[in-house]
C-alpha cells in the first residue's frame, strides 16, 4: 500500500506521477501513518482547469474530509461506495491511522461499473501515415497491429466498453483494406464509412457527415489510445457548454543539462540543473457539438486547429479535459509506436 501514500508537502506533479504508477486514481495524504486527506485524479483535473501550478503542494488540492471507515467495518464499504458514488474508501483505526484501503474493483463484477454513453464516434482514418513508412506502404495506418489487434479496433473496443455502438470511419488511403478487415469481423457495433475523394485533413472529412450526426459526438485520431473515463469526458463537455472539448495530456519535459540564467548585466545569476517543464498537449481525442459540422468548409483540406480558431474569434467556448501523461499513448511515428508496444507489454 506504500505506493498509495503521499506526504502533504509533496508537489501536485509528484502526485500525478504516483497516480500514474499505482493506477488506482486515488492517493492517501498522510503524516507518518495518520490520514490527512485524499487526492484523486479528479481533484488534480479541477486544479489544472483553474490554471493552478503543478509545483504547488498536494495539500492545495487534497480533500480533507473524505469518506472513511473503521477497518473493523470493512463489510459496509460496498454499500457506502454505491451511496456516495466513490470507487475507494480508506480504512483507519481509532486514531485515524491508515490500515488499508478498499476499492470498488475488489468486489465481484466491480470491473463492469462503467457508465454507458451511446453517442456517435468519428475516427479519422484516411491519412497516409507517412511517418510510419515502411509499414504504411503495405498497410493503412488504422490497421497497424498493436499486438494482434489493429490500432483502430482497439480504439473502437474502448468506446464500445462505454456503450458506443455507432462508428464513422473517414477513409481514403487503402480504404478497401479497412473495409475488408471489418467486413470479415464479427462485431456488435455499426460502422459507416465516410469516403474522402481526396485528403481533407483532421476536420475536413467531418463536412461529409452533415445531416448524419445530430447529437454530441466524439472524434478520435486513428493512431492514439486514451485510457480515461469517456462518460466523464462527455459529462464535463456538456456541463461546460463547450463547442469543442479537447482531451489534453500533461506532458513533462526535462532539459538534460544545467541551464544558465543571467542577470540584467549578463552575469550568471544562477544555474538550474536539469529543469523540468510541464505543458498541456493535444492528444487527438475531442468532443464536438453537432452544429460544428456545418461550420467546416466542404471539399476543402481543413484541420481541427482552424476550427478552434474560428470559434475562439467568435467568442464560443473551446475547453479541455486534462488527463495524465500515462493515460495517453500515441503511435504516430516509429519511436512512439515502439513506446506504445512497450507500455502495453507487447513484443514487436
Amino acid at each position: 500500500m506504500q505506493d498509495l501514500l503521499i506526504r502533504k508537502t509533496e508537489t501536485i506533479l509528484d502526485a500525478m506521477r504516483k497516480l500514474d504508477i499505482c493506477a488506482k486514481k486515488i492517493l492517501l495524504v498522510v503524516e507518518n501513518t495518520k490520514l490527512l486527506g485524499v487526492v484523486t485524479d479528479g481533484d488534480i483535473r479541477r486544479w489544472i482547469l483553474k490554471n493552478g501550478s503543478l509545483d504547488e503542494e498536494v495539500s492545495k488540492v487534497m480533500n480533507t474530509n473524505p469518506i472513511v471507515l473503521h477497518y473493523k467495518d470493512k463489510k459496509k464499504a460496498k454499500k457506502l461506495m454505491i451511496k456516495h458514488n466513490v470507487e475507494a474508501i480508506p480504512l483507519v483505526d481509532d486514531e485515524g491511522n491508515v490500515k488499508s484501503i478498499v476499492f470498488w474493483n475488489d468486489f465481484e463484477y466491480g470491473q463492469n461499473n462503467k457508465e454507458k454513453i451511446d453517442v456517435p464516434v468519428v475516427i479519422m482514418a484516411g491519412g497516409k501515415g507517412t511517418r510510419l513508412h515502411p509499414y504504411t506502404k503495405i498497410l493503412p495506418k488504422p490497421l497497424i497491429p498493436i499486438g494482434d489487434i489493429p490500432i483502430v479496433e482497439r480504439i473502437i473496443n474502448k468506446f464500445y466498453e462505454y456503450g458506443c455502438t455507432n462508428f464513422y470511419l473517414t477513409v481514403n488511403y487503402k480504404k478497401n483494406m479497412i473495409k475488408s478487415y471489418f467486413g470479415d469481423l464479427e462485431r456488435d457495433y455499426n460502422i459507416t464509412y465516410v469516403e474522402e475523394e481526396k485528403p481533407l485533413g483532421t476536420a475536413g472529412g467531418l463536412s461529409l457527415l452533415k445531416d448524419k450526426i445530430k447529437t454530441t459526438f466524439f472524434v478520435s485520431n486513428c493512431d492514439i489510445l486514451v485510457d480515461a473515463d469517456y462518460a466523464d469526458i462527455l459529462k464535463h463537455h456538456k456541463k461546460s457548454s463547450n463547442k469543442i472539448t479537447m482531451v489534453t495530456s500533461v506532458k513533462l519535459f526535462e532539459v538534460p543539462f544545467g541551464v544558465i540564467e543571467l542577470d540584467e548585466k549578463g552575469n550568471v545569476a544562477r544555474i538550474v540543473e536539469k529543469p523540468k517543464h510541464s505543458y498541456l498537449v493535444n492528444t487527438g481525442l475531442y468532443v464536438l457539438e453537432p452544429e460544428t459540422i456545418y461550420d467546416i468548409p466542404e471539399n476543402q483540406y481543413f484541420d481541427l486547429p482552424a476550427l478552434y480558431e474560428y470559434y475562439l474569434k467568435k467568442g464560443e467556448k473551446v475547453g479541455i479535459y486534462p488527463i495524465s501523461e500515462a493515460s495517453w499513448m500515441d503511435m504516430g511515428q516509429m519511436d512512439t509506436l515502439q513506446d506504445m508496444l512497450n507500455r502495453l507489454n507487447i513484443e514487436d
